[in-house]
């Protein structure tokens, strides 16, 4: 269904492309879209050693950063390209790194902005509850004693 593969530095320009086509309705909600703001942010940011290409049907199709904390694991970031939304990639993946988490023993948090209702419904039907209300964002986090599938 997907495959991961690490990102590199050749990733930069599709890295950015797909932040923009994924997060963009949200950011603008939030903050508003600043371009110039956005891209010296993005580079600013910018490490491919902490990122995985999700790639589907052969194509690069989204991006997934996950830290391994001492007491956790965090979900720092996933997008997929919309014409790659709503196959169960995402779903899968989340899955996945629950079922990591959950033989390690350690819950799964990760931050979702107010505005990404999508997603926030998407973690909260995988288990997540919101453990703190932000500004702009929720933390969000799953036990490990949940059952490994979800609600």
């Amino acid at each position: 269904m997907y495959s991961l593969r690490q990102a590199t530095h050749n990733d930069y320009d599709f890295l950015y492309q797909l932040h923009v086509a994924a997060m963009r309705e949200y950011i603008e909600a939030t903050w508003g879209w600043q371009e110039a703001w956005q891209r010296e942010y993005f580079e600013k940011k910018f490490d491919p050693a902490n990122r995985q290409i999700i790639e589907m049907d052969g194509q690069d199709a989204g991006v997934v950063v996950v830290e391994q904390r001492d007491q956790e694991v965090y979900l720092g970031l996933i997008e997929i390209l919309p014409a790659f939304q709503e196959r169960g990639t995402g779903t899968a993946i989340v899955q996945e790194i629950i079922r990591d988490a959950h033989h390690a023993g350690l819950p799964v948090s990760l931050h979702v902005l107010k505005s990404n209702i999508p997603a926030r419904k998407l973690y909260e039907r995988l288990g997540f509850t919101v453990i703190q209300e932000e500004e702009i964002r929720f933390k969000m986090t799953r036990s490990s004693h949940c059952s490994e599938e979800g609600n």
